[in-house]
């Protein structure tokens, strides 16, 4: 009796030993892994507003054609470091309600500027924010309120949003890959009206996809982030909607039911779709793109195994000095102007120097680098052009992902190139968005001398094209 009770004793011991085993083994497997969570929330407006984007506007918006939305995926490696990209159709977020909505996250999540993207899809059928795009549009005052209102209401929107996509995270498999699509064309080098009669099309363009899978243990997908270097302009009609990227997205979720889609502008500035001005062909751009985004899905793509390591800073890009009070009133007495806002974008310059306000010499340029596995991400501020992509690809290899009109978009940031030949993109865009006067020359140096540095900061590996003599 008593060799048999011994025997059951040792037994049970054997046994533990060998669950403790299996539990200590899974659980290295799970710390060996990526942990993801989503979470997506409509932030159409319940209200008529002012839409952002097109200066030729000349009343509210009238009527919804597919909501608005905000998406978060938040990630963590296998030391338990965390990384959220927020994805909203949205035109682009100023500085004030960028930093107020980071700050916060930092104080609730403890997650610093480099490990967070707020990024928009540059929607041009989404709502004005609070102090930006002012003066392309006659604002009274009730209608500032509401804008400021809806801009409140968002940024708590936004942080909930994060809270509920980093509660939820779980164990994951996360792939990258890049596909491509053609319906891009450089605005810039080709005449839109010219289009049907034009054999062959001009101008430096990025017709990458950049694919990030995500996958749960059970092999089902999760989530999908993918991006495109193109303007969602094919809509500038009266209804909320995400245009192209929004018609993108639904597509998407429909073909993978339970996954969330996410958007995120490329450096697509001075990329245009084209033809468009209609829902016809904002609906097939947008399921060109989530074909593009499938293909990919379904074929092989590169795993990323759990590391990453983020990095982040802000540079001071100089701007020209303002023009004289006498090139001032000469653009506001201009009734040929290109547009009304150019008028009064002159008048509150005027206004400022009669108050002796100080303009600003420069401005705080945010860049970013997330190395997650083998891949890079690099993420700009502003309406970046394509040139920028295609220069970052020179030197850190054609897989890399590049992200525009994130944290703060503050204005279009033109290639020396497009800075000297001038025009919409090189010009005349700096008043719609407020600024004093155009960027000196030397900023793109400036821009990508500064994501070399943040890319070794963050361990990238450095390249054939980052060796220098």
């Amino acid at each position: 009796m008593k060799r048999t009770k011994a025997f059951s004793l040792i037994s049970f011991f054997i046994v533990l030993t060998l669950f403790s085993a299996d539990v200590l083994c899974d659980s290295n497997h799970l710390s060996s892994t990526w942990r993801a969570g989503v979470a997506r929330m409509v932030i159409t407006p319940d209200q008529s507003m002012w839409m952002a984007g097109y200066a030729a506007r000349d009343h509210q918006s009238e009527g919804t054609l597919h909501d608005l939305w905000a998406k978060a995926l938040a990630i963590e490696d296998a030391d338990g470091k965390q990384v959220i990209l927020i994805t909203t159709d949205l035109l682009g977020f100023p500085k004030a309600l960028s930093d107020q909505i980071r700050d916060q996250l930092e104080t609730e999540f403890k997650l610093s500027r480099a490990r967070i993207i707020l990024s928009s899809t540059h929607t041009h059928s989404g709502p004005v924010l609070k102090d930006a795009l002012y003066d392309i549009y006659p604002l009274d005052q009730q209608q500032i309120s509401a804008i400021e209102q809806y801009s409140s209401k968002l940024a708590d929107q936004i942080v909930a949003l994060s809270g509920e996509a980093l509660r939820s995270m779980e164990p994951v498999q996360i792939y990258a890959q890049n596909g491509v699509a053609r319906f891009q064309v450089n605005r810039r080098n080709n005449d839109p009206s010219a289009l049907n009669t034009l054999t062959e099309l001009k101008g430096p363009n990025d017709h990458a996809v950049p694919v990030f899978k995500v996958v749960d243990k059970q092999g089902k997908l999760m989530a999908v982030a993918f991006g495109y270097a193109c303007h969602p302009t094919v809509l500038d009609g009266y209804e909320w909607s995400g245009d192209y990227p929004g018609f993108a997205q639904i597509e998407l979720e429909k073909s993978y039911p339970g996954a969330t889609a996410l958007f995120f502008m490329g450096a697509g500035a001075d990329q245009d779709p084209l033809p468009r001005l209609t829902v016809g062909l904002a609906r097939q751009y947008g399921k060109e793109l989530a074909a593009a985004v499938e293909r990919v899905l379904e074929e092989d793509m590169r795993e990323l195994s759990p590391q990453l390591s983020a990095s982040y800073s802000e540079i001071e890009l100089p701007l020209n000095p303002p023009p004289s009070k006498n090139e001032l009133l000469e653009i506001a007495q201009d009734s040929s102007a290109y547009a009304s806002y150019q008028r009064r974008w002159a008048e509150n310059m005027i206004e400022k120097m009669e108050k002796n306000e100080t303009f600003i010499s420069s401005y705080p340029y945010p860049l970013q680098v997330w190395h997650m596995g083998d891949q890079m991400v690099v993420n700009m501020g502003g309406e970046v052009v394509v040139e920028y992509a295609n220069s970052l690809k020179k030197i850190f290899g054609q897989d890399i992902f590049v992200i525009g009109y994130s944290n703060d978009v503050m204005g279009y940031i033109p290639s020396t190139t497009i800075l000297e030949e001038g025009g919409y993109e090189g010009m005349v865009a700096q008043q719609v968005y407020g600024l004093p006067n155009t960027w000196k020359p030397g900023i793109e140096s400036m821009i990508i001398q500064e994501v070399v540095r943040l890319a070794e900061q963050a361990g990238v590996p450095q390249s054939e094209g980052m060796k220098t003599d």
